[in-house]
């Protein structure tokens, strides 16, 4: 397995090969290839060289497996520095992500360019579906690791050694740091600039670039609305179905069990092969997504907290605040419209 390198703190002058000595600055590594997500690493780089508004802080040297320009997910193509082998030494690496599945993107090219560069950087960090490039190299196995809620659930079947944690917005585990997806990369981004060089810094960086120091909730509140397996027995099926033309019933286990005609044990058992949870887990996620569709559509939270089967609004507020971190209010004044309410 390849490790991240341990280099002395003077190694990172911000010097390629060849240059002469200058004021300390930290040079950041961003490898980008054919589809890469335009965000994924624009938005990151925007924060480092927003930084140096501030005070000489980073090089931005953006690198290509071979040194050729890349494709970008929006079809335009971006001209590099230099090919990875070519580059020298790095404070800090990143690997973005791509639209592309990982199963295309992540080629042998790509994964020795990576394989590279992890030995000859500080700190190394993933954006979105890159964390499959650094999973596929062994570089995040023992590890904390996120990225893109649409990925987490395959990353934790396909790298069971990885701890995947499927709402962070980025998470930092060592010297190796792993994001969401896109914007989450500029939330990364400015946690490793006030790492460097303070939250002050940080901060002026963020209200520049009008953006969160710090977001409130996890990935959670973007993500689509129970996206988990479907059941592979028309008996669960039944009863999934079931839960979802009434969230607002006060199912249990036995009910549930008696419209399938099977022991309580035996459904739960079901349950757990089929779709990860028992019955009542089941239950509270469709209530609480059921809540959230209410909320999307316009109803108020009494209103969402009526139909989704809560018993009151308060026990609604308090299921969003632990599972995403805001309120049923803040979620949806956050997802309803771009336009700001009037004060």
């Amino acid at each position: 397995m390849t490790v991240v390198a341990e280099f002395p703190d003077d190694v990172f002058s911000g010097r390629g090969p060849g240059e002469t000595a200058g004021p300390r600055r930290r040079r950041i590594g961003i490898l980008i290839f054919d589809g890469v997500k335009m965000l994924d690493f624009a938005g990151p780089a925007e924060v480092f060289v927003e930084a140096n508004q501030t005070l000489s802080a980073y090089d931005v040297v953006l690198l290509s497996p071979d040194g050729r320009p890349v494709q970008t997910s929006i079809g335009v193509r971006v001209g590099v520095t230099c090919a990875v082998t070519d580059s020298g030494r790095f404070d800090t690496v990143v690997v973005p992500g791509s639209e592309l599945s990982p199963a295309k993107f992540v080629t042998a090219d790509l994964l020795a360019a990576a394989r590279h560069l992890a030995g000859h950087t500080r700190r190394l960090t993933s954006i979105c579906s890159g964390a499959y490039v650094l999973a596929h190299l062994g570089l995040l196995d023992g590890r904390r690791a996120t990225t893109h809620w649409k990925f987490t659930r395959e990353l934790a079947r396909r790298f069971p050694r990885i701890r995947v944690d499927s709402d962070a917005i980025f998470v930092r585990d060592g010297l190796v740091y792993t994001s969401a997806g896109v914007a989450a990369g500029m939330d990364l981004a400015l946690a490793l600039v006030e790492e460097d060089h303070g939250a002050d810094v940080a901060r002026r960086v963020a209200q520049s670039l009008l953006v969160y120091m710090q977001r409130a909730g996890g990935q959670t509140q973007f993500s689509a609305a129970l996206a988990g397996p479907t059941p592979r027995s028309p008996l669960v099926r039944s009863v999934v179905d079931l839960i979802w033309t009434d969230p607002s019933y006060p199912y249990t286990v036995q009910t549930l069990a008696a419209h399938a005609r099977v022991s309580p044990r035996h459904l739960t058992r079901l349950f757990r092969e089929e779709l990860g949870s028992s019955p009542a887990e089941y239950v509270s996620e469709v209530r609480f997504a059921y809540a959230r569709d209410r909320l999307d559509a316009g109803h108020t939270v009494t209103e969402a907290a009526l139909l989704a089967g809560y018993g009151s609004g308060e026990a609604m507020r308090r299921a969003f605040v632990a599972r995403l971190g805001v309120s049923p209010k803040k979620y949806q004044q956050r997802f309803r419209t771009t336009v700001r309410a009037e004060v």
